[in-house]
């Protein structure tokens, strides 16, 4: 299989087991699938469901009891912790509910961090591609703005840029848009879906958010730690708020 092939993500009877008041409890019970590459898929299920859980494992946060995950093609219960800070550092943008933004910082300032993080010491640069990212999610001109100063969706776009400037193959989002109004929501999920498109990203997103059938590729629902029906999504360019 070339590289090219190779899935984004593999899971491969994955079960989750955790031990509370000793009492195991599963969170997940052996979920399969795969996720290609440059799609758009969602997890969605009520709290508890498991899809936080499986995104975690995804991401590399977290790692199955039995089973395993296939990240581009590796099996990362073989990677030291240091090689998996490494992935989440460069190979993975992350997404909250709840923004994460630095409060002090301006929009641009915010963006750059993780290239901080990842070494690039020429500020010119991470200049340069903190602008390349807030224009991507058209908010260049909101660059010196402070979170507080910014709506709720201008606060979620800007962590979106910032997930996407050090140019992840893949984005995991973590209900994006649960602290949102349904017609910002919609908006968001726009811009995430043409960002897939434009950028040929892959995009993982766990969700309650009945709405995104409308721009997932997949959706995976989830109940009990299992993924018990996955659907094709309604993704129709025509019907979405520009």
């Amino acid at each position: 299989m070339s590289v090219a092939n190779i899935p984004a993500v593999r899971v491969v009877d994955a079960v989750r087991a955790y031990s509370v008041n000793n009492e195991q409890i599963l969170a997940l019970r052996g979920v399969n699938l795969s996720i290609e590459r440059g799609t758009f898929t969602a997890f969605m299920g009520r709290s508890g469901s498991g899809k936080t859980t499986l995104l975690n494992m995804i991401g590399g946060l977290d790692s199955p009891t039995s089973g395993r995950i296939e990240f581009l093609g590796q099996n990362t219960a073989k990677l030291s912790q240091d090689e998996l800070t490494l992935i989440r550092r460069t190979q993975i943008g992350f997404i909250f509910q709840a923004f994460a933004l630095l409060p002090i910082l301006s929009a641009w300032e915010n963006v750059e961090l993780p290239l901080r993080i990842n070494g690039i010491k020429s500020s010119k640069e991470r200049r340069e591609r903190a602008y390349e990212a807030l224009t991507l999610v058209g908010l260049e001109k909101w660059a010196d703005h402070r979170p507080s100063e910014m709506s709720g969706g201008q606060q979620q776009r800007v962590a979106i840029a910032r997930a996407l400037v050090t140019r992840p193959p893949i984005l995991i989002a973590d209900e994006p848009t649960g602290e949102l109004d349904s017609t910002t929501g919609k908006n968001l999920l726009t811009l995430m879906r043409n960002i897939v498109k434009s950028e040929g990203v892959t995009l993982i997103m766990a969700t309650h958010d009945q709405s995104v059938h409308n721009f997932a590729d997949i959706i995976h629902h989830m109940r009990d730690g299992q993924v018990y029906e996955s659907v094709t999504g309604k993704f129709d360019t025509a019907d979405q708020p520009v």
